[in-house]
């Protein structure tokens, strides 16, 4: 009886500290190596999380965070998109402009192709088959045939693009950060169909979609999530964030819009059937948790993070980047 009190104490106390989203810290997982990273994939068929880590992805089993296998090769990885009708993984390489073909089992690589410059963000369009970098330097985007690998085209894109999301129907969305637009791109001729200023909104980084109901969540640098409906761009609401926004995601199960900051804070935006959308909760993280993923299937939430050193500037570089105090890079795992 004791024992069962006990457990039930420690379950209620656990249901005490969860706020309205039910998301709270549930694991924190040590993670090796003290390089940079971006942002973080997810294959729900195979059950593995990818987190880009500098020169290579680590690839975790999704259910236990354990080691589940390595990417190498990846010079200044950015991101991991996934086409699960090929059977293939895709990473985009800023650091010597290629994309790293994987197979999606094995996690043996297949083979590299070239893009354009500066390749940041990767999108998979499964209608086309095809991949797009998002070439920071180049500010353009580059279609890959997925399955050769061959260059289908280049789309020019106006300005400096950050992340991408796929509708379903042929079309990518990307936002352009430098010119604080949304463009629409047609998946098969190769051409942005679409522009969009999303003002207020300033400098949008992240990108999510509800495909339903063709919505599209973006973070913004002036600390708000512009909701844009993605049949004519109009801005439907701004739910204030913290700072240093640089994902969003978007749960269909729950209706739940999320926006990750390096600031600490994960906040949880409700979008409901009349098309209101409101903040559900404020998650704190930690310093530094500004990428993220979620798991579809048990609705967890995946950050990663890890402390920094402060690097004195030099006359050549007034504002140089910190390093990563070694040892502490990790994975926060956050369940309702």
């Amino acid at each position: 009886m004791l024992r069962v009190f006990a457990l039930s104490l420690c379950l209620f106390s656990s249901a005490a500290l969860a706020g309205p989203s039910g998301y709270h810290l549930e694991k924190t997982v040590p993670l090796a190596g003290d390089g940079f990273w971006d942002y973080l994939g997810f294959d729900t068929a195979n059950r593995h999380l990818f987190v880009t880590h500098g020169t290579h992805v680590i690839v975790l089993n999704a259910d236990t965070q354990a080691i589940a296998g390595d990417i190498p090769d990846t010079a200044r990885v950015h991101g991991v998109a996934v086409a699960d009708d090929l059977g293939r993984g895709f990473t985009s390489n800023g650091g010597d402009n290629t994309v790293t073909a994987f197979d999606l089992k094995t996690l043996k690589t297949i083979a590299r192709y070239p893009t354009g410059t500066g390749p940041d963000s990767i999108a998979y369009d499964p209608v086309t088959h095809r991949v797009f970098t998002f070439d920071g330097k180049s500010n353009d985007a580059t279609a890959l045939d997925g399955t050769t690998g061959a260059v289908a085209g280049t789309v020019p894109l106006g300005g400096r693009p950050e992340t991408a999301v796929a509708d379903g129907l042929g079309n990518v969305f990307a936002n352009v950060e430098s010119t604080s637009e949304i463009v629409k791109i047609d998946a098969h001729a190769l051409k942005v169909t679409a522009r969009w200023k999303v003002a207020p909104c300033e400098s949008p980084s992240g990108l999510a979609m509800d495909t339903a109901h063709g919505i599209l969540f973006t973070g913004c640098d002036n600390k708000m999530m512009a909701v844009i409906d993605a049949s004519n761009g109009k801005v439907l609401a701004t739910p204030a964030i913290g700072d240093g926004v640089d994902a969003d995601r978007f749960d269909p199960d729950t209706g739940y819009a999320f926006a990750s900051t390096g600031g600490g804070m994960l906040t949880v935006v409700h979008e409901d059937s009349s098309r209101k959308f409101s903040i559900v909760e404020n998650v704190p993280t930690q310093k530094g948790a500004r990428t993220m993923e979620i798991d579809p299937r048990t609705h967890t939430v995946f950050l990663v993070t890890a402390d920094r050193t402060p690097t004195p500037p030099t006359p050549d570089n007034p504002h140089p980047r910190p390093t990563i105090a070694p040892g502490t890079f990790r994975l926060l795992v956050y369940a309702r």
